[in-house]
């Protein structure tokens, strides 16, 4: 961290990808509140960044599927949540995230 700008940056190493969860909707469609208990964490998310590849026994790295602004499907556990500026994000390897969705 820089002690001029104060500002604090995430960078996965190897195959891990940080992830920003989707938020579920406060409200329904009518303007109706949905108590916090009643949501439900939702299973996608934003890929916020990616490290460079896993490296083979040999050396070569190989890259990742995923990159920044993908949409993906994620396990309902898994990953390490990591708190950066307030957002709680999720550290996680490539291969734990279930789909990527296409639009």
């Amino acid at each position: 961290m820089s002690a001029r700008s104060g500002i604090r940056k995430i960078v996965p190493l190897l195959d891990r990808i940080l992830v920003k969860r989707i938020q579920p909707e406060q409200r329904t469609t009518s303007g109706l509140y949905i108590p916090e208990k009643s949501q439900e964490a939702m299973q996608e998310g934003n890929v916020v960044a990616v490290g460079p590849g896993l490296i083979t026994k040999e050396g070569k790295t190989i890259p990742l599927q995923l990159k920044e602004g993908d949409r993906v499907v994620l396990p309902q556990f898994g990953g390490a949540t990591v708190k950066l500026n307030g957002e709680e994000l999720l550290l996680m390897r490539e291969n734990e995230v279930l789909a990527k969705i296409e639009e």
